[in-house]
């Protein structure tokens, strides 16, 4: 009898146990999102791996390490810098070429008119394409320059060296870049904390770009404040945290984003002065991970490594520190999460570089030497299809493909949102409300409830009169009766 209860409890321990077993192996795999409370919804995932871009796809060429990606028209570029190569592939994920020794025009090693020696990439780590000039950037970091090719032949253009006339502490060691329509170089440095670094075309220096504000610490500010100025000069001084990665949109806004802890911000979007003008109107910053996380045993901060963009202002983030890509619309509203870390294919060791390919996305990893291309699942398509139908507001039928979303992940609380958007600005606003109160968008239902409101009051108003003429009426007449018999 005894051995039967101690196997009971051992049975019972165990079904307990499954369920706890479970979550803790899928919570680095599953796809998810956030509700308004700050709880973890279980997602569908809006991408599935799909194909790999390894040494087998390289032939002879050695592959070490793959540290940025770039896609343009058909053309794939992957940056290696142990190696020291800018590799070039077609859209069938097939080597065109591997750039390590930059040639002229006429196919000979090119040279340095100043130096006289040849030019050879030295741990490049990053790669833009100007397409309106059918140019090739290349952050030649090693070597402390910007190296600009033809995109056609591969052939060298210029030579981009540090700026005579920068101004600050800055070190010239270009690490990411992009091109503007007007030929604005904008270049992203290596600990640069002054900003992005903006040069013209001639490669002479203009200005720093954009301002990473860090976090107050408000005890620090107050004993700075009350510190005498040679106290002051002892004391630590605060710098901006620096940026790691930067993208251009088709408007020529600048993107950037930071993984420093003490940056205020995560993801930027800079317009021409410089100022940060990101939409976040969704429940939660633009910060990743909350920190109500999953797993408590992980660090609870996302690190953002890079940025992908979209023509219809949807974006992708990568997460180096958990290996997630976050997927945001243009107006900050997080729309899914997916991925995690680990040694699969398809899974993310060490993830460097993220970028569409058109309807998929091509990710690097540094320590698996490989990039992955994920395409869109049924649901994925379906809501990244309504999302640029919302952006060129084409409200009908990105809520027609919302409501066939919804159908197969019903948990997709932001799909209820947008829907409620659509009808609002139909003012529709009973409609509107039901579905704000479905994706529990409080700030929304509000205003919807306001039009509601309104458009209740007017159609009901001689009632609403009436009523009111009824109870001043009675109030007049309770009045007279009353004074009347203090009379009698």
């Amino acid at each position: 009898m005894r051995k039967k209860k101690n196997l009971l409890i051992y049975l019972l321990i165990a079904v307990l146990c499954i369920p706890s077993l479970v979550f803790a192996k899928n919570t680095n795999e599953m796809s998810y999102a956030y509700d308004y409370w700050a709880r973890v919804i279980e997602d569908i995932p809006f991408f599935e791996f799909y194909k790999t871009i390894d040494q087998g796809s390289m032939g002879d060429v050695k592959v070490s390490s793959m540290d940025d990606v770039t896609v343009s028209g058909d053309r794939i570029y992957i940056v290696d810098s142990v190696e020291s190569r800018v590799n070039v592939f077609n859209s069938d994920f097939e080597l065109i070429t591997s750039i390590k020794v930059v040639r002229n025009e006429e196919g000979k090693i090119a040279i340095d008119p100043k130096t006289k020696n040849q030019i050879v990439l030295n741990a490049p780590e990053g790669v833009f394409i100007h397409e309106q000039e059918e140019e090739i950037y290349i952050a030649d970091t090693g070597n402390q320059r910007i190296v600009v090719l033809n995109e056609k032949d591969f052939s060298l253009k210029k030579i981009i060296e540090s700026p005579k006339n920068i101004v600050g502490q800055t070190v010239f060691k270009p690490s990411k870049i992009v091109v503007d329509r007007i030929n604005r170089i904008y270049v992203v440095v290596q600990s640069g904390f002054e900003g992005i670094v903006e040069l013209n075309q001639d490669g002479e220096f203009v200005r720093y770009f954009g301002v990473n504000k860090p976090k107050v610490n408000l005890l620090d500010h107050f004993w700075r404040q009350q510190a005498s100025e040679e106290q002051k000069a002892k004391m630590q001084k605060v710098l901006a945290p620096s940026f790691n990665n930067i993208e251009i949109d088709e408007e020529g806004f600048i993107y950037a984003t930071t993984q420093d802890s003490s940056a205020r911000d995560a993801v930027f979007r800079f317009n021409p002065k410089g100022e940060n003008v990101l939409r976040e109107n969704g429940f939660w910053k633009v910060r990743g991970d909350l920190n109500l996380d999953m797993d408590s045993s992980a660090t609870r901060v996302s690190k953002f490594t890079d940025i992908a963009l979209t023509d219809y202002g949807t974006y992708a983030v990568l997460d180096k520190e958990k290996g997630r890509i976050f997927i945001y619309n243009f107006d900050g509203e997080l729309m899914n999460i997916f991925g995690g870390k680990g040694y699969m294919k398809g899974e993310l060791a060490d993830p460097t570089s993220i970028a569409w390919i058109g309807e998929n996305l091509i990710v690097t990893d540094k320590q698996m030497k490989a990039a992955y291309i994920y395409k869109p699942t049924e649901f994925g398509t379906l809501a990244l299809s309504a999302a640029e139908a919302y952006f060129n507001g084409d409200w009908d039928k990105a809520t027609e493909l919302l409501l066939e979303a919804v159908a197969i992940n019903g948990n997709y609380e932001m799909a209820y949102s947008t829907i409620g958007k659509s009808y609002l600005m139909k003012e529709d606003y009973e409609t509107a409300m039901y579905y704000f109160k479905l994706g529990d968008n409080q700030e929304y239902y509000s205003k919807a409830f306001n039009g509601y409101r309104g458009i209740w009051i007017q159609e009901h108003f001689g009632w609403i009169f009436a009523a009111i003429v009824l109870v001043i009426c009675g109030v007049i007449f309770s009045e007279w009766r009353y004074y009347k018999k203090q009379k009698m």
